[in-house]
Formats: structure tokens, C-alpha cells, sequence
């Protein structure tokens, strides 16, 4: 049995692919695609075949593998140009190319395959750099190409991506053969070469020559002068302005459904806003497919100076939010009817904004992940660069609203979507967990993350809560923040780091706690006052602070407490921690009565003594309950297991699955509840 090894050709399509993808002046991330073509041998006929690999639909060049690469026949998808039915039936084409796959043809093709296919080098690259695209949507972009690149780089007037413009390429190539690549009008680059190193210095020499030539002829400020009172706030002063108003924006980016936010506040967006010509820009939409199907054709645009107060800018916003839904309905009718019939085109896909920009304070950007939200925000960015060096040569000219339409609509995009995977139970839900470096707290912001929600470990020692986050997963998934609950303002940071990494706030579980084992008489007024300090005023500031976020968010939300069976039972040595923990079970019903109108939910979890992993414990409580249990510390887990029902030792991940279930999808009905997990305590149980 032969083993079978990696063709030399795609090895060097994926080394070429993942160094153009890893820097950021060639592509933004998923963004453009390259190709190789070659030989290998057909395991049916055992004759030699021509093949094309291309980075399949939706994959991201600078992590591309080879499982990423869709794999076709050349001979075959060279042929549909005999079967092509014209540019009115392009889409069609998309579905021609399944019948063009070898074997079991590896990842989706994408809609750019046919350029790949037909144009004749053995390798080509299709990438996105500002710097390409800047000349691309000049209104003079033909003329700076030729004057830029002599005859090297060919212009190509706008057409959408498909089979046509594969075509078109192909025609381009063959009657330029001194070219090495062109300008896509509205769009981007396209270079080859006859090798791999070939293709990719070509595409290096257009994206360079482009840049440099934008650097030295650009008019000194593309974005015109600044506008008086609308540079960037300093950094604290825009910080928590962006964490005030980071409740609304998501309302508003949230209204057809939930999203997930990203906030940057880079120089790039502050300059940007502080120009004069922000606005109209800003009201010309971004122009490269790849932009505007991750941002929407355009943005949110505020349109006060930096120093309007939260209030007036809150106020503003929402009127704001009201004109550009009807505009992109509007948007949406104009084309989706003009055609003929709207059965053509999928249903609207929500008419909310994607990003919202907010003059001296930066940029929100939303998507149903924070991956998905952070590279919006990352395209807008770019969309910013194009802008510039447009404006710097000429005129930023983006393609026709109506081709837009036709690309966010297009039948690929939608098929696109219907391939995504079901999105996870919590998914675009963030969740701010306390007391979560270790023990209950961390099981149960490790279950939320594994559920698809993000997650926010607040925790008194900030370097244990970074370590767990980083546990967790990447920045997209978890942070670590620091909190002391006792402390008002500490919760009121802590809260605006989490507002400012994920965009706003849908569950809070409050965790943070301590335990002093003490009987009546030895219990100072210290003890008291700490226990009650941390848990019964620390999980009302918490849950006080949070509720002003949902309510002004408008989608609900849960609040969790880790109560304990000890609000309800009556065991000996513990009066102080038992007497807070009664005041937070209270808490839960008052809650639930009063955030029930608002759609937040309020319930509990009253568990018994679970030692594994737990700070409590291991920080004196566990020596302290064995001495008064007379058992041996590393026995205490088990001593409580066996005075319950079901002699079964509680563990963290036992409380994790009933937060979960909690604020999952099954129990959406319940608020002001106590679930006991606990193994059955019957002097606990619930009247």
C-alpha cells in the first residue's frame, strides 16, 4: 500500500496563500482567493489529469490548509464555456461546478473559480489591499493604471464577480501578454505567473507600486480639514463614553436579531471623524464585495460633535436607527422589485446597521460571533484606507448601489449561508460571570463558552482571571477582568471592560464569594460586615449596574445567583455566611418581580458544599467545616456526599449544567426560581 504525500504544486499554493493572507496590505481575513493548476494521476484511468486548486468559498488565506482548497477537473471546467448561457444566467454556473469536481472535490468552489480556471497561467492570485482597491475605485481609476503601471497592469471596468469576469480576465491576459496582472474596477487585483514565487511577486510588485505611488502623489488631506469639536475625546474620557453608549448601539444593531459587538477606537476611525468629509464618504458605502457584504453597503453615522452627552447622543442614535432601517428597506424594495418579481431574490436579511461610527469616541461593529463582529470592523478599517487614497488621487467612486444589491443578494451568498453550521444554544449571548478564576464560577464560564456564548471572568485577582479566560479560549471568546463586587466603582470598571469587549452584557452570574467558619460568638462585626460586603451588597451592586445595561438594551436578559443551601438550611458554625446567603436568595425574588416587565429573568442555584477547585474552600472554610464535622479534610467531599439522598459528591460542573439550563433555551418561561443541586438534603428542600 503506497502512501499517499501532498502535491509539490498545492504545497506551494498553500506556503504562497498563507504568507500573501498573513499580512494585512495584501487582504483583509476570508478575504480574496488564489489558485494553482497541475497534474496528477486519475485513480480510475491511471492516466495523468489536469487539475485546478483554488481556496474554496469562505476560507481564509492566511490559515488556509489543503483541506481548505476546492479540487477540479480542468478539462471539464474549461468546458462549461461552451454551455455558458450569458451573464443573466451567471449564477447557474456556480452550481456547473460541482459536476467539474475530482473526487470528492475538497471544500465549496467559490464564485471566483471560473477566473482562476480560465485565465491561462498556471497560477493566480485575486487579493484585496487597500492599496489596489484605492486605485480601483478612483473615478479616474483607469488613467492612474496606466499611468501607474504602464502596460504591466490592465484595467478592467467593473463587473460582478462569475464566469463572466473570468472570462473577461482570460480575454485580457491573452490579448496583453507583457501583463502581469490588472485592476478590478470597484473590486481589487488580480496577477499571475508560470510559478508560484512568480505569482506572488507579481501581486507583491502591484500592491507596492500602488502604495507607493498613493504616498507620494496624495493630496496632503484626503478627508478634508478637521471639523471643530469633533476630534477624538482623550482616550479615558472616549473609553467610558463608548462603554455608555455601547447599550444602545447594540439595540440598535440588534433589533431584527441578537448581535455581538467589537469596539476599536484606532486612529485610523478617530481621524477619519474628524474630517469634514466623514459624512459623505461615510453615505457612500464601502465598494469591495468583500467589504460591504461584512459591514452592509453602509454605515451609522452620528451626526453630533464629540462633546454631546450620553443623553443627547442615546436620543439621537435611536432617531437615527429609525431613518436608515426605513432606508435600507427602501434599498432593499427598490431592488429586489425592479427585477420583475421579488420570489427572485432571498428574503431581507434585517435592516440593521453593522457598524456604527460615533464622531471623537470610534467605531461599533456587530456580527453573530465577536470574530465575525471584529473583522466588520477590521473591513470598515480598510474601507477607510480605500477612501483615502481614492480621495488623495481623485475621487472615491464605489460600484452602483444596485450591483450591490446584486452581490449581497447573490444566489452564492445565500447558499453560503444555508452551509453554515446551527448556531450553538447560547450563541451572540455575553455573559459576565464573578468569582470565576476557579471552583463554580470558572465551570460554569467554561460551559457558557462551550454553549457559544462569550464569556467575561471578573475576578478579584486579576492575573488568575486572565489566566482561566485564556483557558477558556482566545479574546473572541473570553476575557479576564478584575472586580472587587464590594467596591462600586470597581464593578462599574469591570463592567465597562466587559461592554467594550463584546459590545454588551446578556447574563450575569453572580458567584463571588467567602465563607468564615464561625459560631455566633465568634463571629466579629468584621466577619459579618465582610461576608455581607461581598456576597448579599456585592451581588446587588452587580446585579443593580448589569439591569441598567439590559433594559436599555432591550433584549432581555438572565441573572443567575449562586445561592446555597445554606440560605434555607440551618447548620452549625456559619451564621454569617448563611445569613448573606438568605439575603441573596431574597434578592433573586425580589428581582424577578421587578425586571420581569424588561423580559430579564431572575432564578438561583443553591448548592451544597462543593469542594473541588473551590477558592472558598481552599482558602481555610474546608479545614474549618472538616474540624466541625470531625473528619479529615481530603474526606470533607465525601462526608457531604454521604448525608445526602443520593450519596453523591456535588462538583462544579453539577452547579455549570443548572446555570446552563437556567438560561438556555429550555426553561425561557422561568424567573424567581431556586434549583437545589445539592444531592438531596432534605432539611434543604424547598417550601
Amino acid at each position: 500500500m503506497t502512501t499517499q504525500t501532498t502535491n509539490p504544486v498545492v504545497e506551494q499554493l498553500v506556503s504562497r496563500s498563507n504568507r500573501l493572507g498573513s499580512d494585512p496590505k495584501n487582504t483583509n481575513y476570508a478575504g480574496g482567493n488564489t489558485s494553482a493548476k497541475g497534474t496528477e494521476t486519475d485513480p480510475v484511468t491511471g492516466e495523468p489529469i489536469e487539475l485546478l486548486w483554488v481556496k474554496g468559498s469562505g476560507g481564509d488565506l492566511g490559515t488556509l490548509t489543503e483541506s481548505g482548497l476546492a479540487v477540479l477537473r480542468l478539462d471539464r471546467m474549461r468546458a462549461l464555456v461552451d454551455v455558458y448561457p450569458g451573464v443573466d444566467r451567471e449564477d447557474e454556473m456556480v452550481a456547473a461546478f460541482d459536476y467539474c469536481l475530482h473526487g470528492k472535490g475538497g471544500a465549496a468552489p467559490s464564485i471566483d473559480t471560473a477566473m482562476h480556471g480560465l485565465v491561462d497561467a498556471a497560477h493566480v492570485d485575486h487579493l484585496h489591499p487597500d492599496s489596489g482597491i484605492a486605485i480601483a475605485t478612483a473615478a479616474d481609476g483607469e488613467a492612474l493604471t496606466k499611468e501607474i503601471f504602464g502596460d504591466q497592469v490592465v484595467w478592467v471596468p467593473w463587473r460582478r464577480p462569475g464566469f463572466q469576469l473570468g472570462l473577461d480576465i482570460a480575454g485580457i491576459k491573452e490579448q496583453n501578454p507583457q501583463a502581469v496582472g490588472c485592476i478590478l474596477g470597484g473590486h481589487g487585483i488580480t496577477a499571475w505567473g508560470e510559478t508560484s514565487e512568480e505569482s506572488e511577486r507579481n501581486s507583491s510588485w502591484i500592491i507596492d507600486t500602488a502604495a507607493a505611488y498613493i504616498a507620494e502623489h496624495s493630496k496632503a488631506e484626503p478627508f478634508g480639514p478637521v471639523l471643530d469639536g469633533y476630534v477624538a475625546l482623550p482616550e479615558a474620557e472616549r473609553r467610558a463614553k463608548a462603554a455608555a453608549l455601547a447599550p444602545t448601539v447594540r439595540s440598535i444593531a440588534s433589533q431584527d436579531r441578537p448581535m455581538v459587538g467589537h469596539f476599536t477606537d484606532s486612529e485610523v476611525v478617530l481621524d477619519f471623524l474628524a474630517r469634514a468629509e466623514h459624512a459623505r464618504l461615510a453615505d457612500l458605502g464601502t465598494s469591495c464585495p468583500d467589504h460591504f457584504l461584512r459591514t452592509k453597503v453602509k454605515p451609522l453615522v452620528l451626526d453630533l460633535p464629540a462633546g454631546a452627552s450620553v443623553e443627547e447622543s442615546v436620543a439621537r442614535l435611536r432617531e437615527l436607527h429609525v431613518s436608515y432601517r426605513e432606508d435600507y428597506q427602501a434599498y432593499y424594495d427598490r431592488h429586489a422589485v425592479s427585477t420583475g418579481s421579488t420570489t427572485e431574490w432571498p428574503a431581507i436579511r434585517g435592516a440593521d446597521p453593522l457598524v456604527v461610527l460615533v464622531p471623537g469616541v470610534g467605531m461599533f461593529s456587530f456580527g453573530k460571533d465577536k470574530q465575525t463582529a471584529r473583522v466588520a470592523g477590521e473591513f470598515y478599517i480598510n474601507a477607510i484606507n480605500v477612501m483615502r487614497g481614492a480621495e488623495g488621487l481623485s475621487t472615491y467612486t464605489p460600484i452602483e448601489e444596485s450591483e450591490k444589491f446584486r452581490i449581497e443578494y447573490w444566489a452564492l451568498e445565500e447558499a453560503k449561508l444555508q452551509r453554515m453550521p446551527k448556531p450553538k444554544p447560547l450563541a451572540t449571548r455575553i455573559a459576565f460571570v464573578t468569582g470565576a478564576a476557579s471552583g463554580i464560577g470558572r465551570a460554569i464560564a467554561t460551559k457558557f463558552a462551550a454553549e457559544g456564548a462569550c464569556v467575561v471572568i471578573a475576578d478579584l485577582d486579576l492575573e488568575k482571571a486572565q489566566a482561566a479566560a485564556a483557558e477558556i479560549g482566545n479574546a473572541d471568546v473570553a476575557v479576564g477582568v478584575q472586580v472587587d463586587v464590594s467596591d462600586e466603582q470597581k464593578v462599574l470598571a469591570a463592567l465597562q471592560e466587559a461592554l467594550l469587549a463584546f459590545g454588551g452584557l446578556d447574563v450575569v452570574v453572580n458567584n463571588a464569594g467567602l465563607s468564615l467558619s464561625k459560631s455566633l460568638l465568634d463571629t466579629s462585626v468584621a466577619d459579618w460586615d465582610l461576608q455581607h460586603e461581598v456576597m448579599a451588597r456585592g451581588s446587588f451592586l452587580v446585579s443593580r449596574e448589569a439591569a441598567k445595561v439590559m433594559i436599555e438594551q432591550r433584549l432581555g436578559g438572565d441573572i443567575v445567583y449562586i445561592s446555597s443551601k445554606n440560605s434555607v438550611f440551618a447548620g452549625p458554625n456559619n451564621i454569617a455566611y448563611s445569613a448573606t446567603k438568605a439575603d441573596q436568595a431574597h434578592q433573586v425574588r425580589l428581582l424577578a418581580v421587578e425586571l420581569g416587565e424588561h423580559g430579564i429573568r431572575v432564578n438561583g442555584i443553591n448548592p451544597d458544599g462543593v469542594v473541588q477547585g473551590s477558592g472558598i474552600f481552599a482558602g481555610g472554610w474546608g479545614a474549618n467545616r472538616a474540624a466541625v464535622y470531625g473528619v479529615e479534610e481530603k474526606d470533607l467531599g465525601q462526608f457531604y456526599a454521604q448525608r445526602t439522598l443520593l450519596k453523591r459528591e456535588v462538583l462544579p460542573e453539577h452547579v455549570a449544567n443548572a446555570a446552563y439550563a437556567l438560561v438556555g433555551p429550555d426553561l425561557t418561561q422561568t424567573t424567581g426560581l431556586h434549583i437545589p443541586v445539592d444531592s438531596g438534603v432534605a432539611a434543604a428542600f424547598l417550601r
